[in-house]
């Protein structure tokens, strides 16, 4: 039995193939030009008979093949089929499909249209000449068509695939620079920041001046609202320095605000008491190289600051806001120092009395020096009306007790962070002697107990509360934090009693971290027919008994609520949350931020 063994065909075969060449052919050919050249020179009368294997289409062996007619016929039957094989093939392809949209023909005068135009006529392994450049190269399977039905050499085809990358790009662009198709990192920021909705043409400006502020010369006669807005724009993208701080500075002046002053230096500070000499009142955060040289200069200017917040102010020294507060201190009607670790202690408070006669607001905020001997000396400040302290050192109850003694029935404002050791007897001094507080903040007081805040609320002569802030007003115990034995902290009783007292009035109201409040209290607090018309920005993250129920009911109750913050509360599973209002901390995966959408 004959055995036939095929190998790889090479690039030579495939291309006497499609030229209708085959070995087989060839070597007839050959014989029968030897036969007749023996056949002449013998003058034999007999001829000579050649006997050839017959072999399939395809087989490219080196034995003899069929005459040249039968070879003829089956080179037809295989350009045939192979045509057919191209058209079968064509139909499938997507350019057919398009083309058949387009044309009413028939399938098979389509396709063979499509093949005589050049679609799929060459097949790897071959040369075609290439579409664009007339480059002739050697087609793969991975070569690309192009626009035109023919092919692409290599280097066209990546330069095709360039312009596609780039145009798609291009597209992308377009649809990112739309205001609405934002990421989700930046719809949670502005969220975040409050902004509900599409941007006002004022802020819309304010940020294209921040993005181009260096092309900028001069703020012109803007009013102060909008120059305050650049100026926390600013600050935002950390761009004040030298070159923007003179965009703020108007010898007319009399209000100069910079929200993040870290990267101006001393000359920068004189700068501003040089060109302003209407200064009045003077709000620097990060006030890093505010120093004594400064305070030199400003207290050698001639006019005299109403009001003067720094924060940062590290390096100025005792003996510095001394000199200040005995030379500008007459004028001096507002004073807010923050973060400070060395100086600015008791005796600097000890001073106020003395030099700020006219002084109605100060505020000393994560300070590291003044202790309950400085508290004793804010005492003695009659027209105080504001009052805000955060102080580090340990501090007890009493010489608190002093201050709403003394000074109570003027203050306005009152604010006490971090608090662990003050009791219940400050409560009972403010609900004896404070009448028209607006806001009051206690913090992080872990001894006043849920009696005390009632009592402080029932019957209390003081006006209604707008802003309340108890965060933290809780029982600490590590080992059993649920347990409350002894009601410390604000609980459920004393949080009935605020809010009939000024539920009516209050705008904010913070109670972070007050766990111990049940869920039947803030059921009957929010149960149908109550209403809080004035409330706008309610915080009870971490209050551990709230639920769905509750939070729907707080949306009833509050029409004007627009920021609810619920983290920590995990009992929270689905809460539809109203059109333009925006939850925030849902224990979900939705998003950190929820922006209402049901009407």
């Amino acid at each position: 039995m004959e055995r036939r063994i095929r190998g790889p065909q090479s690039a030579l075969t495939d291309y006497l193939a499609s030229q209708n060449i085959s070995a087989s052919r060839i070597r007839a050919d050959y014989e029968a030009r030897r036969a007749a050249a023996a056949n002449a020179a013998a003058n034999s009368a007999t001829t000579a008979t050649t006997t050839a294997q017959h072999v399939d289409d395809d087989d490219e062996d080196d034995e003899a093949g069929p005459s040249a007619a039968e070879l003829a016929r089956r080179a037809q039957e295989r350009k045939r089929k192979k045509q057919a094989e191209a058209i079968a093939k064509i139909k499938k392809s997507k350019a057919f499909k398009k083309r058949k949209l387009a044309d009413d023909d028939d399938d098979d005068k389509l396709a063979l249209s499509m093949l005589k135009e050049g679609y799929l006529t060459a097949l790897p392994g071959q040369t075609e000449n290439c579409e664009e450049c007339g480059k002739r190269f050697t087609v793969t399977a991975y070569t690309r068509a192009g626009p035109k039905g023919g092919l692409l050499c290599p280097k066209c085809a990546s330069k095709l695939a360039d312009k596609e990358k780039a145009a798609k790009q291009n597209s992308k662009k377009k649809e990112t620079a739309v205001p609405t198709r934002g990421g989700r990192r930046k719809m949670q920021s502005r969220l975040l920041d409050g902004q509900i909705g599409v941007k006002s043409l004022m802020t819309l400006c304010v940020e294209t001046l921040a993005n181009n502020v260096s092309l900028a010369d001069s703020l012109g006669d803007l009013p102060p609202t909008a120059v305050d807005r650049i100026a926390r724009q600013i600050s935002k993208r950390r761009l004040l320095d030298s070159n923007t701080l003179k965009l703020f500075l108007q010898p007319q002046a009399e209000k100069i605000t910079l929200y993040d002053a870290a990267r101006l230096t001393q000359a920068d500070y004189i700068n501003i008491f040089a060109v302003c000499s209407q200064l009045k009142h003077l709000k620097v955060r990060c006030a890093i190289q505010f120093r004594d040289s400064v305070m030199d200069y400003l207290i050698g200017r001639n006019f005299a600051l109403e009001s003067i917040s720094l924060s940062g102010a590290n390096l100025l020294t005792d003996d510095s806001w001394r000199r200040f507060l005995e030379d500008k201190g007459k004028a001096l009607k507002s004073l807010r120092v923050y973060f400070t670790d060395r100086y600015f202690g008791d005796e600097v408070v000890g001073w106020l009395k003395h030099c700020c006669p006219d002084l109605d607001t100060l505020k000393i905020c994560h300070n590291q020096q003044v202790s309950d001997d400085g508290l004793e000396y804010v005492a003695g400040l009659d027209k105080l009306q504001r009052l805000g302290l955060h102080l580090v050192k340990p501090t007890s109850t009493m010489p608190y007790v002093h201050i709403i003694e003394k000074i109570g029935t003027n203050l306005r404002t009152l604010s006490l962070r971090m608090v662990p050791d003050v009791d219940d007897r400050f409560l009972d001094a403010l609900h004896a002697h404070c009448t028209q507080l607006k806001k009051l903040r206690i913090t992080d007081s872990e001894v006043m107990t849920d009696a005390g805040f009632t009592r402080l609320f029932l019957d209390w002569k003081n006006k209604r509360l707008t802003h309340l802030d108890l965060e933290k007003c809780r029982y600490v115990n590590s080992e059993k934090p649920r347990d409350n034995p002894h009601m410390v902290g604000l609980c459920s009783n004393g949080f009935e009693a605020m809010m009939v007292h000024s539920g009516a009035s209050l705008q904010k109201l913070n109670l972070h971290g007050c766990r111990h409040i049940s869920r039947e209290a803030f059921e009957r607090i929010f149960s149908v027919g109550q209403v809080y018309p004035s409330l706008e920005d309610l915080e009870i993250s971490f209050c551990e008994q709230v639920t769905d129920f509750i939070v729907g009911s707080i949306f009833r109750c509050c029409p004007k609520l627009r920021r609810l913050n619920v983290f920590g509360c995990m009992k929270l599973r689905d809460v539809r949350v109203p059109k333009g209002k925006i939850l925030v901390g849902m224990p979900n995966a939705i998003g950190m931020v929820i922006e209402g959408t049901d009407d």
